[in-house]
């Protein structure tokens, strides 16, 4: 599987430990493939963003060949997708490549509410 440098990888059977039960900072997964050259594009800005926010959000990967449950339970049919997981429901979907800025950009709600908190 394409690593991001520093994002570990969770499956269908530790996913409800590592995102689901997490409290206090929401938890983005990026739903991801081998065979995805926007995702490996990807590595390289969700590991960047895992470095930078690590006391906000906790940045995960899961790879969907190997991990089918979760790739049903949450629709996802494109990849990348990522998903972003306050106290264990999805509150947030996000389709595609895109550069760091912009994803922070989209991230700022989450992200906002965990300085307030």
């Amino acid at each position: 599987m394409i690593h991001a440098q520093g994002v570990p990888e969770v499956t269908d059977a530790d996913f409800g430990a590592e995102v689901l039960e997490e409290r206090g900072r929401p938890v983005l997964v990026e739903f991801t493939a081998d065979w995805c050259p926007p995702c490996r594009q990807l590595a390289p800005v969700l590991s960047a963003v895992a470095a930078e926010e690590a006391d906000r959000l906790k940045v995960v990967q899961i790879d969907v060949d190997g991990n089918p449950e979760s790739v049903a339970r949450y629709g996802v049919l494109s990849m990348p997708t990522m998903l972003v997981f306050r106290d264990g429901e999805p509150v947030k979907q996000l389709v595609g490549l895109r550069a760091k800025r912009k994803l922070l950009q989209e991230l700022e709600d989450e992200l906002a509410a965990v300085a307030t908190a």
